[in-house]
């Protein structure tokens, strides 16, 4: 529904006009009344209007006045000028505004009524070529972002490939030079959405670029923000603006200037490259590639020290074990060499220590670790102390419960009470979490060191003993399959048949007939 402001100081026209336009085209305009250009102003101000129909002569403010002050409105609504007076120079004048149409007094209906469906033609086609513009551009961007992308996602690319797919996409304005950054935003104060966000960048990015000079921006696979740009310095004043603004805290790594389109996959590596150092840095902002390009790759990962965290799991000497975990991610180490230093150490961690525990543990250990899951990747954190103590304090955790397994293991007092426990309620609705709170132990330690102690899982001893229990039950009674299966713990006969008939290969009564014909 459009909103329609009639604009004329005799009441009677007003409301005349409103009268006769909603009996044409109901539920097509929202109609508002004014008396004078000074009260029409007012509205289109406050209210938004998409079309006026004023009067020429009127007290306070007349219709050419109202026409002048519309200049600043926008969106400027579409006017049709009405006069009781044959006047060629309010036409004109009217003509010079833009003004859509010009209607002697008294008006006409099928005159006005003609003027009001031509005009709501053009707006319609009007909103139609804005929409098909909105779309194309939208279109295009996503295009571009998706040869972007298929670009880097295919580092082996013949350069002249990589050149095919750009300048298909009309970015041949990289070979007169550019620089690529890569943006990664703080996960607390991220915006509600990638639009968002981008609404935000484009807005800085036009007061901060010269007319008509290019520039690119597209979302790279892991959802960070690329740009690309002919000049570095839109970088740096881009950074600053977002950080004036608040509107979240940015990190940016720039790359060196490159000159050949084929050259992006490098540009963004060295952006992508640059970003990580963020981890060693406590401050948002820009890390130039050239400021990190240099650092000493001539390291030897420390991996008999990892070992030998991994061969203490479980022993009491996690002091020990603390101080050695300080020595292998010591800081100023870390801070000497390049990235991929600490890259190693981490991938080694995971292997060594993370995945060890998991093989040797098996699913129960993973409870703790799910719980870490972000340790097992240093970019999960926005500096290297928050990845230290994530992996401390893992350790801390995997440490105590191995060692907990082991002393259980080692004394099976605990485990025999259970195992008893376990014979005495078999036929009640048994779980493991009854069992465990029954001896007074943790129940993701339980379950491994039950597993140990016994050779199989709390749920596969516990279906042996019901269906040792329900043989014993056919060879010796006369009792129904669904008697003894109620007898043994089984929720249903066709449970306890489907179980029967996986373990022993028949079902209960083919078993008690198999047993009678022996005897």
């Amino acid at each position: 529904m459009r909103h329609l402001l009639i604009v004329d100081d005799e009441p009677n026209i007003r409301n005349g006009l409103k009268a006769m336009i909603e009996r044409q085209f109901p539920d097509r305009y929202r109609i508002t009344l004014a008396g004078d250009g000074q009260e029409a102003l007012a509205v289109a101000a406050k209210e938004g209007v998409e079309l006026i129909i004023t009067d020429i002569r009127m007290p306070i403010m007349d219709g050419m006045d109202l026409l002048h002050r519309l200049e600043g409105v926008e969106p400027k609504p579409d006017v049709i000028i009405l006069s009781g007076h044959d006047d060629f120079q309010y036409a004109r004048e009217a003509i010079r505004h833009e003004v859509k149409d010009y209607l002697l007094k008294p008006i006409v209906r099928d005159e006005l009524f003609r003027v009001l469906t031509r005009l709501e033609g053009e707006r319609k086609r009007q909103e139609e070529r804005e929409q098909h513009s909105l779309l194309s551009g939208r279109l295009k961007e996503e295009f571009i972002a998706a040869e972007y992308n298929f670009v880097l996602l295919h580092r082996e690319m013949p350069p002249e490939t990589v050149r095919e797919h750009l300048t298909h996409a009309e970015q041949s304005w990289l070979d007169e030079g550019y620089y690529a950054a890569v943006l990664k935003i703080s996960e607390a104060r991220q915006p509600d959405n990638r639009v968002e966000l981008l609404a935000k960048v484009d807005s800085l990015l036009q007061e901060l670029l010269e007319p008509k000079e290019p520039f690119s921006r597209f979302y790279d696979k892991d959802h960070r923000l690329v740009l690309l740009a002919r000049r570095e310095e839109v970088f740096t004043q881009l950074a600053e603006r977002i950080q004036h603004h608040s509107f979240f805290t940015v990190r940016m790594g720039i790359s060196e200037r490159m000159v050949r389109l084929e050259q992006i996959p490098s540009a963004y590596g060295q952006a992508a490259q640059a970003l990580k150092y963020f981890l060693l840095q406590s401050s948002p902002g820009v890390i130039r590639y050239g400021s990190v390009s240099h650092r000493d790759k001539s390291y030897l990962l420390p991996a008999e020290e990892i070992q030998r965290v991994a061969n203490m799991l479980g022993s009491d000497r996690e002091v020990e074990m603390k101080r050695l975990l300080l020595r292998i991610l010591d800081v100023k180490t870390v801070l000497r060499f390049d990235i991929g230093y600490l890259e190693g150490i981490s991938s080694m961690i995971n292997e060594f220590i993370f995945d060890k525990v998991y093989k040797l543990y098996g699913e129960e250990s993973i409870e703790i670790l799910k719980s870490y899951r972000e340790a097992g990747n240093i970019y999960n954190f926005d500096h290297f102390h928050d990845y230290f103590h994530s992996v401390e304090s893992l350790l801390g955790r995997l440490n105590q419960y191995i060692r907990q397994i082991r002393t259980v293991h080692s004394d099976p007092r605990e485990f025999d009470k259970a195992v008893d426990y376990i014979h005495q309620h078999y036929q009640e609705n048994l779980n493991m979490a009854m069992v465990s709170n029954h001896v007074s132990l943790n129940y993701t330690y339980f379950s491994q060191a039950f597993k140990e102690y016994t050779g199989e899982s709390f749920v596969s001893y516990l279906r042996r003993l019901r269906i040792q229990k329900a043989k014993e039950l056919l060879e010796k009674t006369e009792d129904k399959v669904y008697e003894i299966s109620s007898q043994v713990g089984f929720e249903n006969a066709k449970h306890f048949t489907r179980i029967f008939r996986e373990m022993e290969g028949v079902t209960p009564l083919e078993y008690r007939a198999q047993k009678r014909l022996l005897s």
